[in-house]
């Protein structure tokens, strides 16, 4: 009799809640709640990049490069800016995330700007801080500029960066 009791106030309580197993779907207005940020804002672009790379997301990366995108570093034991395209970069930050345990990317302030509200281009170099986790033992640090090219064909479409020229201690 109390076993039945006990089962019946169950079912009646149960019978009232949510399923934990099957929630509802969000319905919450979009972007409300996501991490990505709007890349209709160039501030936006620099939230995914560092999203991207907190996630090791190739995905979230690659749609923040523009398909004629160029990565330029200086090569200083041979004195010369070292390029490559979008291709090439997709595979060398593929092999990073996959070869790293952890990235922390901290964005710190702009340094210079060219932006004007209905731009269609726009250059931004902002100081970052990167660590780089490979193992416990080998942790990197990597500090320096990120002077992006970024561009648009029209205003209503999202930012992608161009021209990403690293001037950073690596």
């Amino acid at each position: 009799m109390i076993l039945r009791a006990v089962m019946i106030s169950a079912i009646v309580l149960l019978t009232g809640c949510d399923n934990p197993f099957a929630p509802h779907l969000d319905n919450s207005p979009s972007g409300s709640s996501t991490i990505l940020g709007d890349q209709h804002q160039v501030e936006g672009v620099f939230q995914n990049f560092r999203q991207a790379y907190a996630f090791r997301d190739s995905t979230i990366y690659g749609q923040l490069l523009a398909s004629n995108f160029i990565f330029i570093y200086r090569d200083y034991d041979r004195s010369i800016d070292v390029f490559w395209g979008r291709d090439d970069d997709l595979r060398t930050t593929e092999g990073l995330f996959q070869n790293v345990q952890r990235l922390d990317l901290v964005w710190n302030t702009i340094i210079s700007a060219s932006m004007e509200p209905d731009s269609l281009k726009t250059s931004v170099i902002r100081n970052f801080n990167l660590t780089v986790t490979f193992s416990p033992n080998d942790v990197v640090r990597v500090d320096g500029y990120a002077n992006w090219t970024l561009e648009r064909a029209q205003t209503s479409d999202v930012w992608k960066i161009a021209k990403w020229r690293d001037e950073s201690n690596f």
